[in-house]
């Protein structure tokens, strides 16, 4: 791969709202990682740019640690999770109907949100039937692969 394809790539990330790209051709691997606004960071992907900036992330990141524990104490709760990186939306567009609210029965199949990547929509569907008892994502904030959307009750 040359410089100026590299070159494209990192044009490419930095129009998108994708957070990272890992490139493996020929055994040489590149990484691309798109930089994040102090108020999208997220605990679990910290941006690297110098010391001194890591640091104090990692001190303003520390006070939202407690919250993260709490997905766990409800045991029966399933986390419908995102399949890709991109920018999540709980409805197709302003004015439309939000796809899945709190207390919201939903069903296998139901689209719950839209993640946009690379400017293409897609819907995401639950894999679970139950009720929403948790919105985790705030609409059109940018999500990472894996990362729980929303809190189920299957019972």
């Amino acid at each position: 791969m040359d410089i100026k394809q590299i070159q494209e790539l990192v044009k490419l990330i930095n129009k998108s709202n994708i957070g990272e790209l890992t490139i493996e051709e020929e055994g040489t691997k590149i990484t691309i990682k798109q930089k994040k606004e102090p108020s999208q960071t997220i605990v679990s992907s910290m941006p690297l740019t110098s010391s001194a900036p890591v640091q104090q992330q990692a001190a303003i990141a520390t006070p939202t640690t407690p919250t993260a524990p709490a997905l766990p104490k409800e045991d029966n709760l399933i986390a419908v999770r995102s399949p890709m990186i991109g920018t999540f939306y709980r409805q197709s567009g302003p004015g439309k109907p939000i796809f899945a609210n709190v207390g919201d029965e939903i069903e296998v199949g139901k689209v719950v949100c839209i993640i946009e990547a690379m400017k293409l929509f897609n819907e995401i569907e639950s894999e679970v039937k139950g009720k929403i008892v948790k919105v985790l994502v705030e609409d059109a904030s940018p999500v990472e692969f894996d990362q729980p959307l929303f809190l189920v009750d299957p019972s």
